[in-house]
């Protein structure tokens, strides 16, 4: 096949390329897979028609307002952002030393630890739940929202180690040496210049760490005691159909989610075109 473009010398055929419209094709039938049922999602959420179904009726927020004023799903709601904030704060405290450790030392196994660190976040959720369930049932502690906590840290903080050491690469250690020089303390050296260099790696990881927190079912599925997270509300509410409250609030985290990756991203990559080339 070819087609037919028009330049300053009269008609010219230029060929086709069918592999790459083919390819085309394909990632646009793999992004609506994706996104359609979110739309539709989105599209439900403002329909007054208490079922969801077609065709559509009027637009009206009363969903919203009503998802808003149950007090299950705000009390649900609020134990997610405790759960996320509180194991985004173990991801930092462990990871930060962690990275900088990676970064800094040689040490007997090291290789063997780094892989170690990015272990959890590559096995299935479900493994990792049912492993820490398993431990806290050994050492005889009773699952509530803490086990929830340290559950969604230890499988979230290769996140932050992982982004955190990818920062520290790129950054040019002369400048500590400088800071060094000038009569600094390490501790001061870290705040002052280190910290501030590494901080869109931190901001950008505590991101993406506490939306995949926030929306996480496996791991709490296995270490929650009495109290339900967002996600398992829903889950356990949708059992019994689907309702627009439950659109609403899906409609709410789809928005929240993507807004806090697409900062974590373009922090990122503001902070890498700003960085030198990965040091050797």
């Amino acid at each position: 096949m070819a087609v037919v473009s028009m330049n300053g010398a009269g008609l010219r055929k230029r060929p086709l390329d069918i592999g790459t419209t083919g390819l085309g094709v394909a990632a646009m039938c793999v992004l609506a897979f994706l996104y359609v049922p979110i739309v539709t999602l989105i599209m439900f959420s403002f329909n007054s028609n208490s079922i969801t179904r077609l065709p559509l009726e009027s637009f009206t927020f009363d969903w919203y307002i009503k998802a808003f004023n149950n007090p299950d799903l705000m009390t649900a709601l609020w134990n997610s952002l405790i759960v996320g904030s509180a194991a985004v704060v173990i991801c930092l405290v462990i990871g930060i030393p962690t990275a900088l450790a990676l970064d800094r030392y040689d040490f007997p196994g090291k290789t063997v630890f780094r892989r170690l660190v990015i272990l959890p976040i590559t096995l299935p959720g479900l493994i990792t739940g049912v492993s820490m369930l398993t431990f806290f049932r050994e050492v005889d502690i009773q699952l509530s929202m803490w086990t929830v906590i340290v559950g969604h840290g230890t499988a979230l903080t290769a996140i932050v180690v992982t982004n955190v050491f990818a920062r520290l690469q790129r950054f040019d250690r002369r400048i500590e040496e400088a800071s060094a020089d000038l009569g600094a303390t390490p501790w001061q050296t870290f705040r002052f210049v280190t910290l501030p260099n590494i901080k869109s790696a931190i901001i950008g990881s505590s991101l993406i760490s506490f939306t995949l927190s926030f929306d996480e079912i496996p791991v709490t599925f296995f270490l929650t005691g009495r109290d339900n997270t967002l996600p398992m509300y829903i889950w356990s509410v949708i059992r019994r159909g689907i309702t627009p409250e439950i659109n609403a609030i899906g409609t709410v985290i789809v928005v929240v989610s993507i807004a806090l990756i697409l900062i974590s991203v373009f922090m990122m990559y503001d902070e890498n075109e700003k960085s030198g080339p990965v040091r050797k």
